[in-house]
C-alpha cells in the first residue's frame, strides 16, 4: 500500500511535486492539518508557520521546482535556531519574548533552496537535557508509544518527523541530541563533523560542543540536506571553509573493501542485549557485502562523561550570564541548579578538560588509520517511559539522560561526523538503532555504508501507527 504522503521521504515528495502529482500549497496543507491534528499528543512544535510556508508555497514557480532538490519541501527546526520575524523560545520562559531579527546561517540556506518552513519545534529547556521534559511547553513523545520518551534534546524534531507532522527536521546536538532521539524514533539522525555546518543564528549552549545536525527518514535525505545546509560562515569562529560537497554518488555505492572499526570495549557495555544482538546481524550483512571488520580500541573513557560536563557548564553559564541578572527567576530549577555547577567549576578544571578533549580527538583520530567508518549501537536502551529517571542494567543504576547519550557523547568532544539510523524493532515495539562515526569531513563514506545498511529489508522497520 502506498503510504500517506505524510510519511514519505523528501526524495519520494519531490517527485511527486515535479511530476504535478502534488503542488507545493497542497503538500504544506497535508503536513499543517497534520500538525493541528496530532501537536496536542506529540507536544512536537512550539510556534507553527504553516501560513508562512502556505504563502511562499503559492510563489514557487516551474523554474524553482527544477533548481533545487528541496524547492516546495516543508521542514521544521529545533526552536534554538532563528528564523526571521519568528520567536525562538529556546524552550524556556526566559526567551518568551524573543523574536528573530535574521535567519540563522542554516536557515538562509533552506529559504535560498525553496524549503518550507513549518515551525519551530519543542526541546528540553536550552538543551540542557537528553529526555526532552519540558515543564513549559509539554514534553514529547515517541511516536510508536506515546507513553513513552521521544529522548533529547531535540525531542520535537524527532517527534515532528515521526508522527508524520514534516519529512525533516533540524536540530542541535551536544551530546547526542539529534543521533539519540532520531535513533529512539525509528529515524536517522545526522550529526555532521564539527565546523561543517555554521552554528551562526543557533542559541548558544556549549561553544566547544554544539552541532547543527538532522533527523529525516532516509540515509539519502540527509545527504541531500547536508549539500544545502553545509558551508562557510566567517560569522561562526568554528566554522570551516572547505568547498560544498555532493554525496549523490555515495548513495548506492559499493561498500566492498570498506574497513569497518568495532570497538573492542564501552560501546558495547551495559546494553540491552535485542541491541547487541542487532548489531551483530548488521555486522554479519556488512561483512557479507565485503567490509572488513576490525577491532579498534578507544582511550580510557572512564572520564569522559566528568571532561564533558566540565566544559558544558562553564560555557553555558558564560551564554546565560547577562540573563541570569535580569531573567534569573524564569528559568528551570533544573536548568538553574545546572549552571550553578558550572559557577563552581574553576579555570584550572576547565583548561585541563580542555585538553582531555585535544587528546581524545588526537587518540580517537588515529583510529582511522585502522579503520574508515566506526559502527556502535546508537543508544544502550531503547526508549524508556516518561517520567522515568534512572535505569538499571547489569546491576549499575545510571541517570535515564546519561544512559540516552553514553554512547553519542563522546562524539560531541572529538568532533568526528556520526551518524544514527534504525536497524530493527525491539520485541516491546520500539525501534533499534546504530551508530557510524566517519573521519573529519568524510560523511560520504559514513553515507556509503549507512544506505547500504538501509536498503537491506532485514534492517527496515514499521511506520508508527499513527492515525494518517
Amino acid at each position: 500500500m502506498t503510504p500517506h504522503p505524510a510519511f514519505e521521504d523528501i526524495r519520494s515528495l519531490r517527485t511527486l511535486l515535479t511530476a504535478g502529482k502534488i503542488s507545493p500549497p497542497e503538500l504544506v496543507s497535508v503536513f499543517a492539518e497534520r500538525i493541528e491534528r496530532h501537536n496536542a499528543v506529540s507536544r512536537a512544535f512550539i510556534t507553527v508557520t504553516a501560513a508562512d510556508a502556505a504563502e511562499c508555497a503559492a510563489s514557487l514557480s516551474a523554474n524553482d521546482l527544477s533548481r533545487s532538490p528541496l524547492a516546495g519541501i516543508p521542514y521544521a527546526s529545533k526552536d534554538l535556531i532563528d528564523i526571521a520575524g519568528v520567536r525562538t523560545t529556546a524552550g524556556s520562559r526566559v526567551f518568551y519574548d524573543r523574536v528573530a531579527r535574521e535567519d540563522a546561517f542554516v536557515t538562509a540556506q533552506l529559504r535560498s533552496a525553496g524549503a518550507l518552513s513549518m515551525g519551530k519545534t519543542n526541546l528540553h529547556e536550552f538543551a540542557y537535557g537528553a529526555t526532552g521534559e519540558n515543564e513549559v511547553y509539554g514534553t514529547c513523545v515517541n511516536a510508536y508509544d506515546t507513553t513513552r520518551l521521544a529522548g533529547g534534546s531535540s525531542s520535537g524534531s524527532a517527534a515532528a518527523v515521526a508522527f508524520g507532522l514534516v519529512p525533516a527536521a533540524l536540530g542541535t546536538d551536544t551530546g547526542g541530541s539529534v543521533r539519540a532521539p532520531a535513533a529512539l524514533n525509528g529515524l536517522v539522525g545526522l550529526k555532521p563533523t564539527i565546523g561543517r555546518v555554521p552554528t551562526h543564528g543557533v542559541v548558544p549552549y556549549s561553544w566547544t560542543l554544539d552541532h547543527v545536525g538532522l533527523i529525516t527518514r532516509t540515509v539519502a535525505d540527509s545527504a541531500d540536506l547536508l549539500e544545502v545546509i553545509s558551508g562557510y560562515d566567517p560569522r561562526d569562529p568554528g566554522s570551516v571553509n572547505l568547498p560544498r560537497e555532493s554525496y549523490s554518488d555515495a548513495i548506492g555505492a559499493d561498500v566492498s573493501g570498506i574497513r569497518v572499526g568495532i570497538p573492542s570495549d564501552f560501546f558495547f557495555d551495559r546494553c540491552d542485549p535485542q541491541i547487541l544482538a542487532a548489531l551483530e546481524r548488521v555486522k554479519e550483512h556488512l561483512a557479507r557485502r565485503g567490509a572488513v571488520l576490525v577491532p579498534v580500541s578507544f582511550p580510557d573513557m572512564a572520564q569522559t562523561r566528568t571532561v564533558s560536563l566540565t566544559v558544558q557548564m562553564p560555557e553555558a553559564l558564560s551564554a546565560h550570564s547577562a540573563y541570569l541578572e535580569t531573567r534569573g527567576d524564569l528559568y528551570s530549577a533544573d536548568f538553574r541548579a545546572g549552571l550553578a555547577v558550572g559557577q563552581c567549576i574553576l579555570a584550572e578544571h576547565y583548561v585541563k578538560a580542555k585538553r582531555f578533549i585535544e587528546t581524545y580527538r588526537q587518540q580517537t583520530n588515529a583510529l582511522f588509520d585502522q579503520a574508515d567508518v566506526i559502527l556502535t549501537p546508537a543508544t544502550p536502551e531503547i526508549a524508556q517511559k516518561v517520567g522515568t529517571v534512572s535505569t538499571r542494567r547489569d546491576g549499575v543504576d545510571e541517570a535515564i539522560g546519561n544512559a540516552i547519550t553514553r554512547y553519542t557523547s563522546f562524539f560531541n568532544m572529538t568532533g568526528h561526523p556520526a551518524l544514527t539510523m534504525p536497524c530493527g524493532m525491539h520485541t516491546e515495539g520500539l525501534p533499534i538503532g546504530l551508530q557510524l562515526i566517519g573521519r573529519y569531513f568524510e560523511e560520504k563514506t559514513m553515507f556509503r555504508v549507512a544506505f547500504d545498511i538501509e536498503r537491506n529489508e532485514a534492517f527496515s522497520i514499521p511506520l508508527p501507527a499513527v492515525d494518517a
